[in-house]
């Protein structure tokens, strides 16, 4: 009969418990000093054994990734400013060129970013992903923008007075900083007439200083990253049995 009256007792002292605990333990406590350390990060500090732990596994695949050969360059492919044509610009205008057509053949040319937005050389030989990650390190979306004639002549004009611009599909004369002899698609441009343009969010939202894409007859977004799309470009070569072997074909030229 003891055993009858301990089990509900034992339950109503561990619920009244509760509450009091609860009570109990109210803070009282008010900060009174408080201390800053810094701690130099240098060859000094001794190594954090369950820090590496934690980001090893990643670190390890993330360089087995970066360091995967995509591709093969014939051409040691430079980032030079100051000519109105080169190389790597002419590899990556006509890679997305190439890759946007897939989804919206009417696109008439591309200017897919601008001098400042290719930040490396690409080097002669294997083509890593860590390439390609270095040259366009952002997360750049390919866009395309239907323009009229005044906003297709203001970034002609863009392109002459800059001295040359990453362009596909386009070709001009640079005269007194002026577009002159102006081909599209192979077919002498038409002041007139309106043009469908790929470029990256980037340049349209007005980076580098880039108008023209303010007002647009239509804009389209296709979910695309730039360097995701240059690297599809880059595999599929790969697969078929490709080199990356670009040219310098005169489409801009600075007298």
């Amino acid at each position: 009969m003891i055993m009858l009256y301990i089990q509900p007792l034992r339950k109503y002292l561990a619920l009244t418990a509760i509450p009091f605990f609860l009570i109990s333990c109210g803070s009282n406590y008010k900060l009174v000093k408080s201390n800053r350390t810094e701690y130099k990060m240098n060859g000094e500090r001794a190594v954090d054994s369950t820090l590496i732990k934690t980001y090893l596994p990643y670190k390890i695949k993330m360089e087995q990734e970066m360091n995967t050969v995509i591709g093969h360059s014939e051409v040691l492919m430079t980032k030079n400013d100051k000519v109105p044509e080169n190389l790597l610009r002419n590899f990556f205008s006509d890679a997305l060129f190439h890759e946007v057509l897939k989804y919206d053949p009417g696109v008439d040319f591309a200017m897919p970013s601008t001098n400042g937005g290719l930040r490396v050389d690409i080097p002669k030989g294997e083509v890593k992903m860590s390439n390609i990650f270095e040259v366009m390190p952002f997360e750049n979306e390919m866009m395309v923008f239907t323009l009229g004639p005044s906003d297709v002549q203001n970034l002609l004009n863009f392109i002459a007075r800059t001295g040359g611009q990453p362009v596909a599909g386009l070709r001009m004369k640079i005269v007194n900083d002026r577009p002159t002899e102006v081909m599209i698609n192979g077919k002498p441009y038409d002041p007139t007439r309106n043009y469908k343009i790929l470029t990256s969010d980037y340049v349209a939202e007005g980076g580098d200083n880039v108008q023209s894409f303010k007002k647009p007859i239509e804009r389209k977004i296709l979910g695309i990253r730039m360097r995701d799309a240059l690297i599809t470009y880059i595999k599929e070569n790969q697969a078929a049995g490709k080199t990356i072997n670009p040219k310098l074909d005169g489409r801009i030229t600075k007298d």
